[in-house]
């Protein structure tokens, strides 16, 4: 049979057998409030209308204490005189005994005697007034309170219905062109949809259907936005939904919320089933990942089931799922037949953000000065949602500027405020703040300019930003690197140091203001010791491990206490030579840390080439470019009839008066 006994025809939430049972529920509720009314409304008329026996009528009578009195057939209903201390004034009402003198004797005494007309309809009336009416209104209430819980739950006794999205032929307006600097990613994901487009030229030579793929990565590069574009593109059902939506309250909701998801998946297949932050319910069942939680494993066993399981019907039914936590899902839920391919959806390269940033920009307006190579090289390790941040940030900067295109210098400004912040220019640094800050800065770039594996400097500024920054050196690549040698990660912690070591020798005082270049410099030092093999001491051990790569790539020692004591002192040590090698190039330009750090003083931001020529002529470099420029000029050209002759006269060749002479 195709159905197993959990999941039978009509015994779904959403199936027509739950609205039945739902509807009777309702009824019955119904009933039992309108006769708990009922049983209110006849206790408080107890409290206000009491039989009395018909000897205290005729002494009510006698002492002039009823107002009127309505005679109906065997019943005499008396209302009394009120005094104006009474709250309420109760109504009595006693038996009719044939008393012949009745009447006579309420004359006597003026009080009002009324008896009701004769009319077939008035106990018609009252009855629907008095049970009908209310009955309805009951019934009304529940209904509303129905129809509120089917919208916030998939219905009141149906909470188990599958709130997923289904987007249908190109729904989400978005394709694969819309999707940039995520190629491999790309060509997977469109195997798939071309697998669910033409499925006979894959069954002709034995290919089967992949029942799943996990896109994997750190935020912001375009999980979720890839997932978009399988769904543009696929031009089948595509169904949506987080992993939060499957978890409630209730044990076995999400359960069969899945069971749910599946069916309607299945009536709909070809199609595809995508779960956005999947960890929310594929989290590993070992207690280490926070196991023990019925209602999660529930699901996640029904989930298990239903991509693969012994009863499994996921036939055309692909499933995409994202996750920037994979280390910690279910080994289960990851194994081939259920995710038969991951996905890694990674930061991107050069390459990867220049085609971002067209894609992001296209419909900018932008003027000459416009360089995106320039800017995706100085935006190396950004995600996309970073580098869309980053145009939509040059954008409103060039409105607020009063422009109507956007500028080069926008675009940097751009970079730096999601680097650093915005300008603080509510914070005005004091003299001497400011003259620290200064040299500290100029501290940095001087020991990029000293050593020969540094990135060259882009800007330096004392200007404080909104992310806690009084200042800061910025640095851009010559060129794209994947991986660093030794010698550049000791450059990177000298640099990072260079900022201390101009305090220390300059005003023979440290501030605090180097405790985030202290902190960077250490994890670079650690990971060398701990990870990357580069200490004689430990050789190449791993003692640490890291632990949600694609989040905060927090590193976890896997080593004894002593050994862990052992890298700390190892780390203090190296930190300390480091730190000896930065004072030492400080002291060796002096004479450039004063001149530039009185003009940054004074322009409070002086780009990278403003440094470089300062540096140069200070120390009495020659520019390269220039030198270029000069043997350039100096190169000659002789050509006659038979041969060519060529030379370059160098700069050495000119100390000589070298001249060539070109004979015909």
């Amino acid at each position: 049979m195709d159905d197993n006994k959990n999941n039978k025809p009509g015994d779904d939430n959403s199936g027509g057998g739950m609205n039945k049972r739902a509807g009777i529920i309702t009824i019955i509720a119904t009933v039992v409030i309108f006769l708990v009314f009922m049983y209110g409304m006849n206790l408080l008329k107890q409290g206000v209308n009491r039989e009395i026996s018909y000897n205290e009528f005729i002494k009510m009578i006698d002492e002039g204490k009823i107002e009127s009195v309505l005679l109906k057939q065997g019943k005499i209903e008396i209302t009394p005189k009120s005094s104006a201390n009474d709250i309420y004034t109760p109504t009595y009402y006693t038996g009719y005994i044939g008393d012949n003198d009745l009447a006579d004797r309420l004359l006597k005494a003026n009080i009002e005697v009324r008896s009701p007309s004769p009319d077939a309809t008035q106990g018609i009336l009252e009855f629907f007034a008095i049970y009908i009416l209310p009955l309805l209104g009951i019934w009304v209430v529940m209904y509303l309170i129905y129809r509120s819980f089917s919208k916030s739950a998939g219905g009141m006794m149906g909470v188990g219905k599958s709130n997923a999205k289904v987007y249908v032929e190109k729904h989400t307006g978005i394709t694969f062109a819309d999707v940039a600097g995520e190629d491999e990613a790309k060509d997977s994901l469109r195997e798939m949809v071309d697998f669910l487009h033409n499925p006979k030229k894959y069954a002709e030579i034995g290919a089967k259907l992949p029942k799943g793929a996990l896109l994997v990565g750190p935020p912001g590069t375009g999980k979720t936005l890839l997932a978009k574009a399988v769904a543009g593109e696929a031009k089948v059902p595509f169904f949506s939904l987080s992993g939060s939506d499957f978890v409630e309250m209730f044990v076995g909701v999400g359960a069969s919320r899945v069971r749910d998801l599946f069916k309607q998946a299945h009536s709909m297949a070809p199609c595809i089933i995508f779960i956005d932050e999947i960890d929310a319910i594929g989290k590993s069942r070992d207690s280490k990942y926070g196991g023990g939680n019925d209602e999660r494993e529930q699901t996640l066993n029904q989930l298990l089931a239903e991509m693969d399981g012994f009863d499994s019907k996921s036939k055309g039914v692909v499933i995409l799922a994202a996750t920037n936590r994979p280390d910690v899902l279910d080994k289960a839920l990851l194994r081939p037949g259920r995710f038969d391919r991951r996905v890694i959806v990674d930061r991107p390269d050069l390459k990867g953000r220049i085609a971002i940033l067209k894609v992001h920009s296209k419909d900018v307006l932008m003027d000459d000065t416009v360089d995106i190579d320039a800017i995706a090289m100085a935006t190396a390790g950004a995600v996309g949602s970073d580098l869309a941040n980053m145009i939509n940030e040059a954008a409103i900067m060039a409105v607020k500027a009063g422009r109507k295109t956007v500028s080069q210098a926008d675009l940097f400004e751009a970079v730096e405020v999601v680097i650093a912040g915005k300008e603080k220019k509510d914070r005005i640094l004091g003299k001497e703040e400011k003259r620290i800050v200064a040299f500290h800065e100029v501290g940095h770039a001087l020991i990029t300019a000293s050593m020969k594996n540094a990135d060259p400097v882009q800007k330096i500024t004392i200007v404080p930003r909104t992310m806690g920054s009084l200042g800061y050196t910025m640095q851009l690549p010559k060129e794209e690197k994947f991986l660093q040698s030794k010698e550049e990660l000791e450059t990177d912690i000298v640099t990072f140091l260079g900022g201390r070591a101009a305090e220390d020798v300059v005003f023979n005082s440290i501030t605090t203001g180097a405790s985030n270049d202290i902190e960077r410099a250490t994890a670079i030092l650690r990971s060398m010791i701990t990870q990357y093999g580069m200490s004689d001491k430990f050789g190449m051990v791993g003692l640490e491990s890291v632990e949600n790569r694609y989040l905060d790539g927090r590193a976890v020692l896997n080593c004894a206490d002593d050994t862990a004591a052992k890298i700390d002192e190892e780390v203090a040590r190296r930190m300390k030579e480091f730190y000896e090698r930065a004072v030492n190039i400080i002291k060796e330009n002096r004479e450039v840390l004063d001149k530039i750090a009185e003009y940054l003083i004074e322009k409070e931001t002086i780009t990278g080439k403003e440094f470089i020529k300062m540096y140069r002529e200070i120390k009495e470099i020659p520019d390269p470019d220039e030198e270029k420029k000069e043997e350039t000029s100096e190169s000659e050209i002789t050509e006659n009839k038979d041969t060519v002759v060529e030379r370059i006269v160098t700069v050495e060749e000119k100390k000589d008066e070298t001249v060539l002479e070109v004979k015909e």
